[in-house]
């Protein structure tokens, strides 16, 4: 993870806005929506690829879960401002994936959040969720992505 408070160059960029909702009393966004907006861009990344999870899990049997994440908190992001998720694919082997992740306000530029966040491939069958193999053809397709 970048050491710096300026963000680092971004493999997939999605905008956000800052709703009410997503902010406490002061109008400063609540702690625990930045990881919701991390996972929303991590599911546009996804999109973007063209796989869609309800379609993972109903033909090929996966989901994918957070199995660990690291945060830190720099600048706070307020309501009704426009932000930009910088998502970074950083590994990835048979069953799991990492990301570096931030969160940079439109407006200025300020990196108002960073993290990484990594994930696991489980198998949707049953309730054992046990982690399983990317599926091949996803995973072609997200090392064709990465190397272009």
């Amino acid at each position: 993870m970048p050491t710096s408070s300026q963000p680092a160059q971004p493999g997939f960029i999605w905008p956000i806005r800052v709703y009410y909702e997503d902010t406490d009393a002061a109008g400063v966004v609540f702690y625990a929506n930045y990881l919701r907006f991390f996972e929303r861009a991590r599911t546009e990344w996804l999109r973007e690829l063209g796989y869609e999870q309800d379609e993972l899990r109903a033909r090929e049997g996966v989901l994918f879960v957070v199995r660990r994440v690291e945060i830190d908190y720099l600048a706070a992001a307020r309501f009704n401002e426009r932000l930009n998720v910088h998502t970074r694919l950083t590994r990835i082997g048979g069953a799991s994936m990492a990301f570096d992740q931030e969160l940079v306000r439109e407006a200025d530029g300020e990196l108002c959040c960073r993290g990484t966040v990594k994930v696991g491939c489980i198998d949707a069958a049953g309730e054992a969720l046990r982690p399983t193999r990317i599926p091949p053809r996803l995973l072609a397709d997200i090392r064709r992505t990465v190397a272009e």
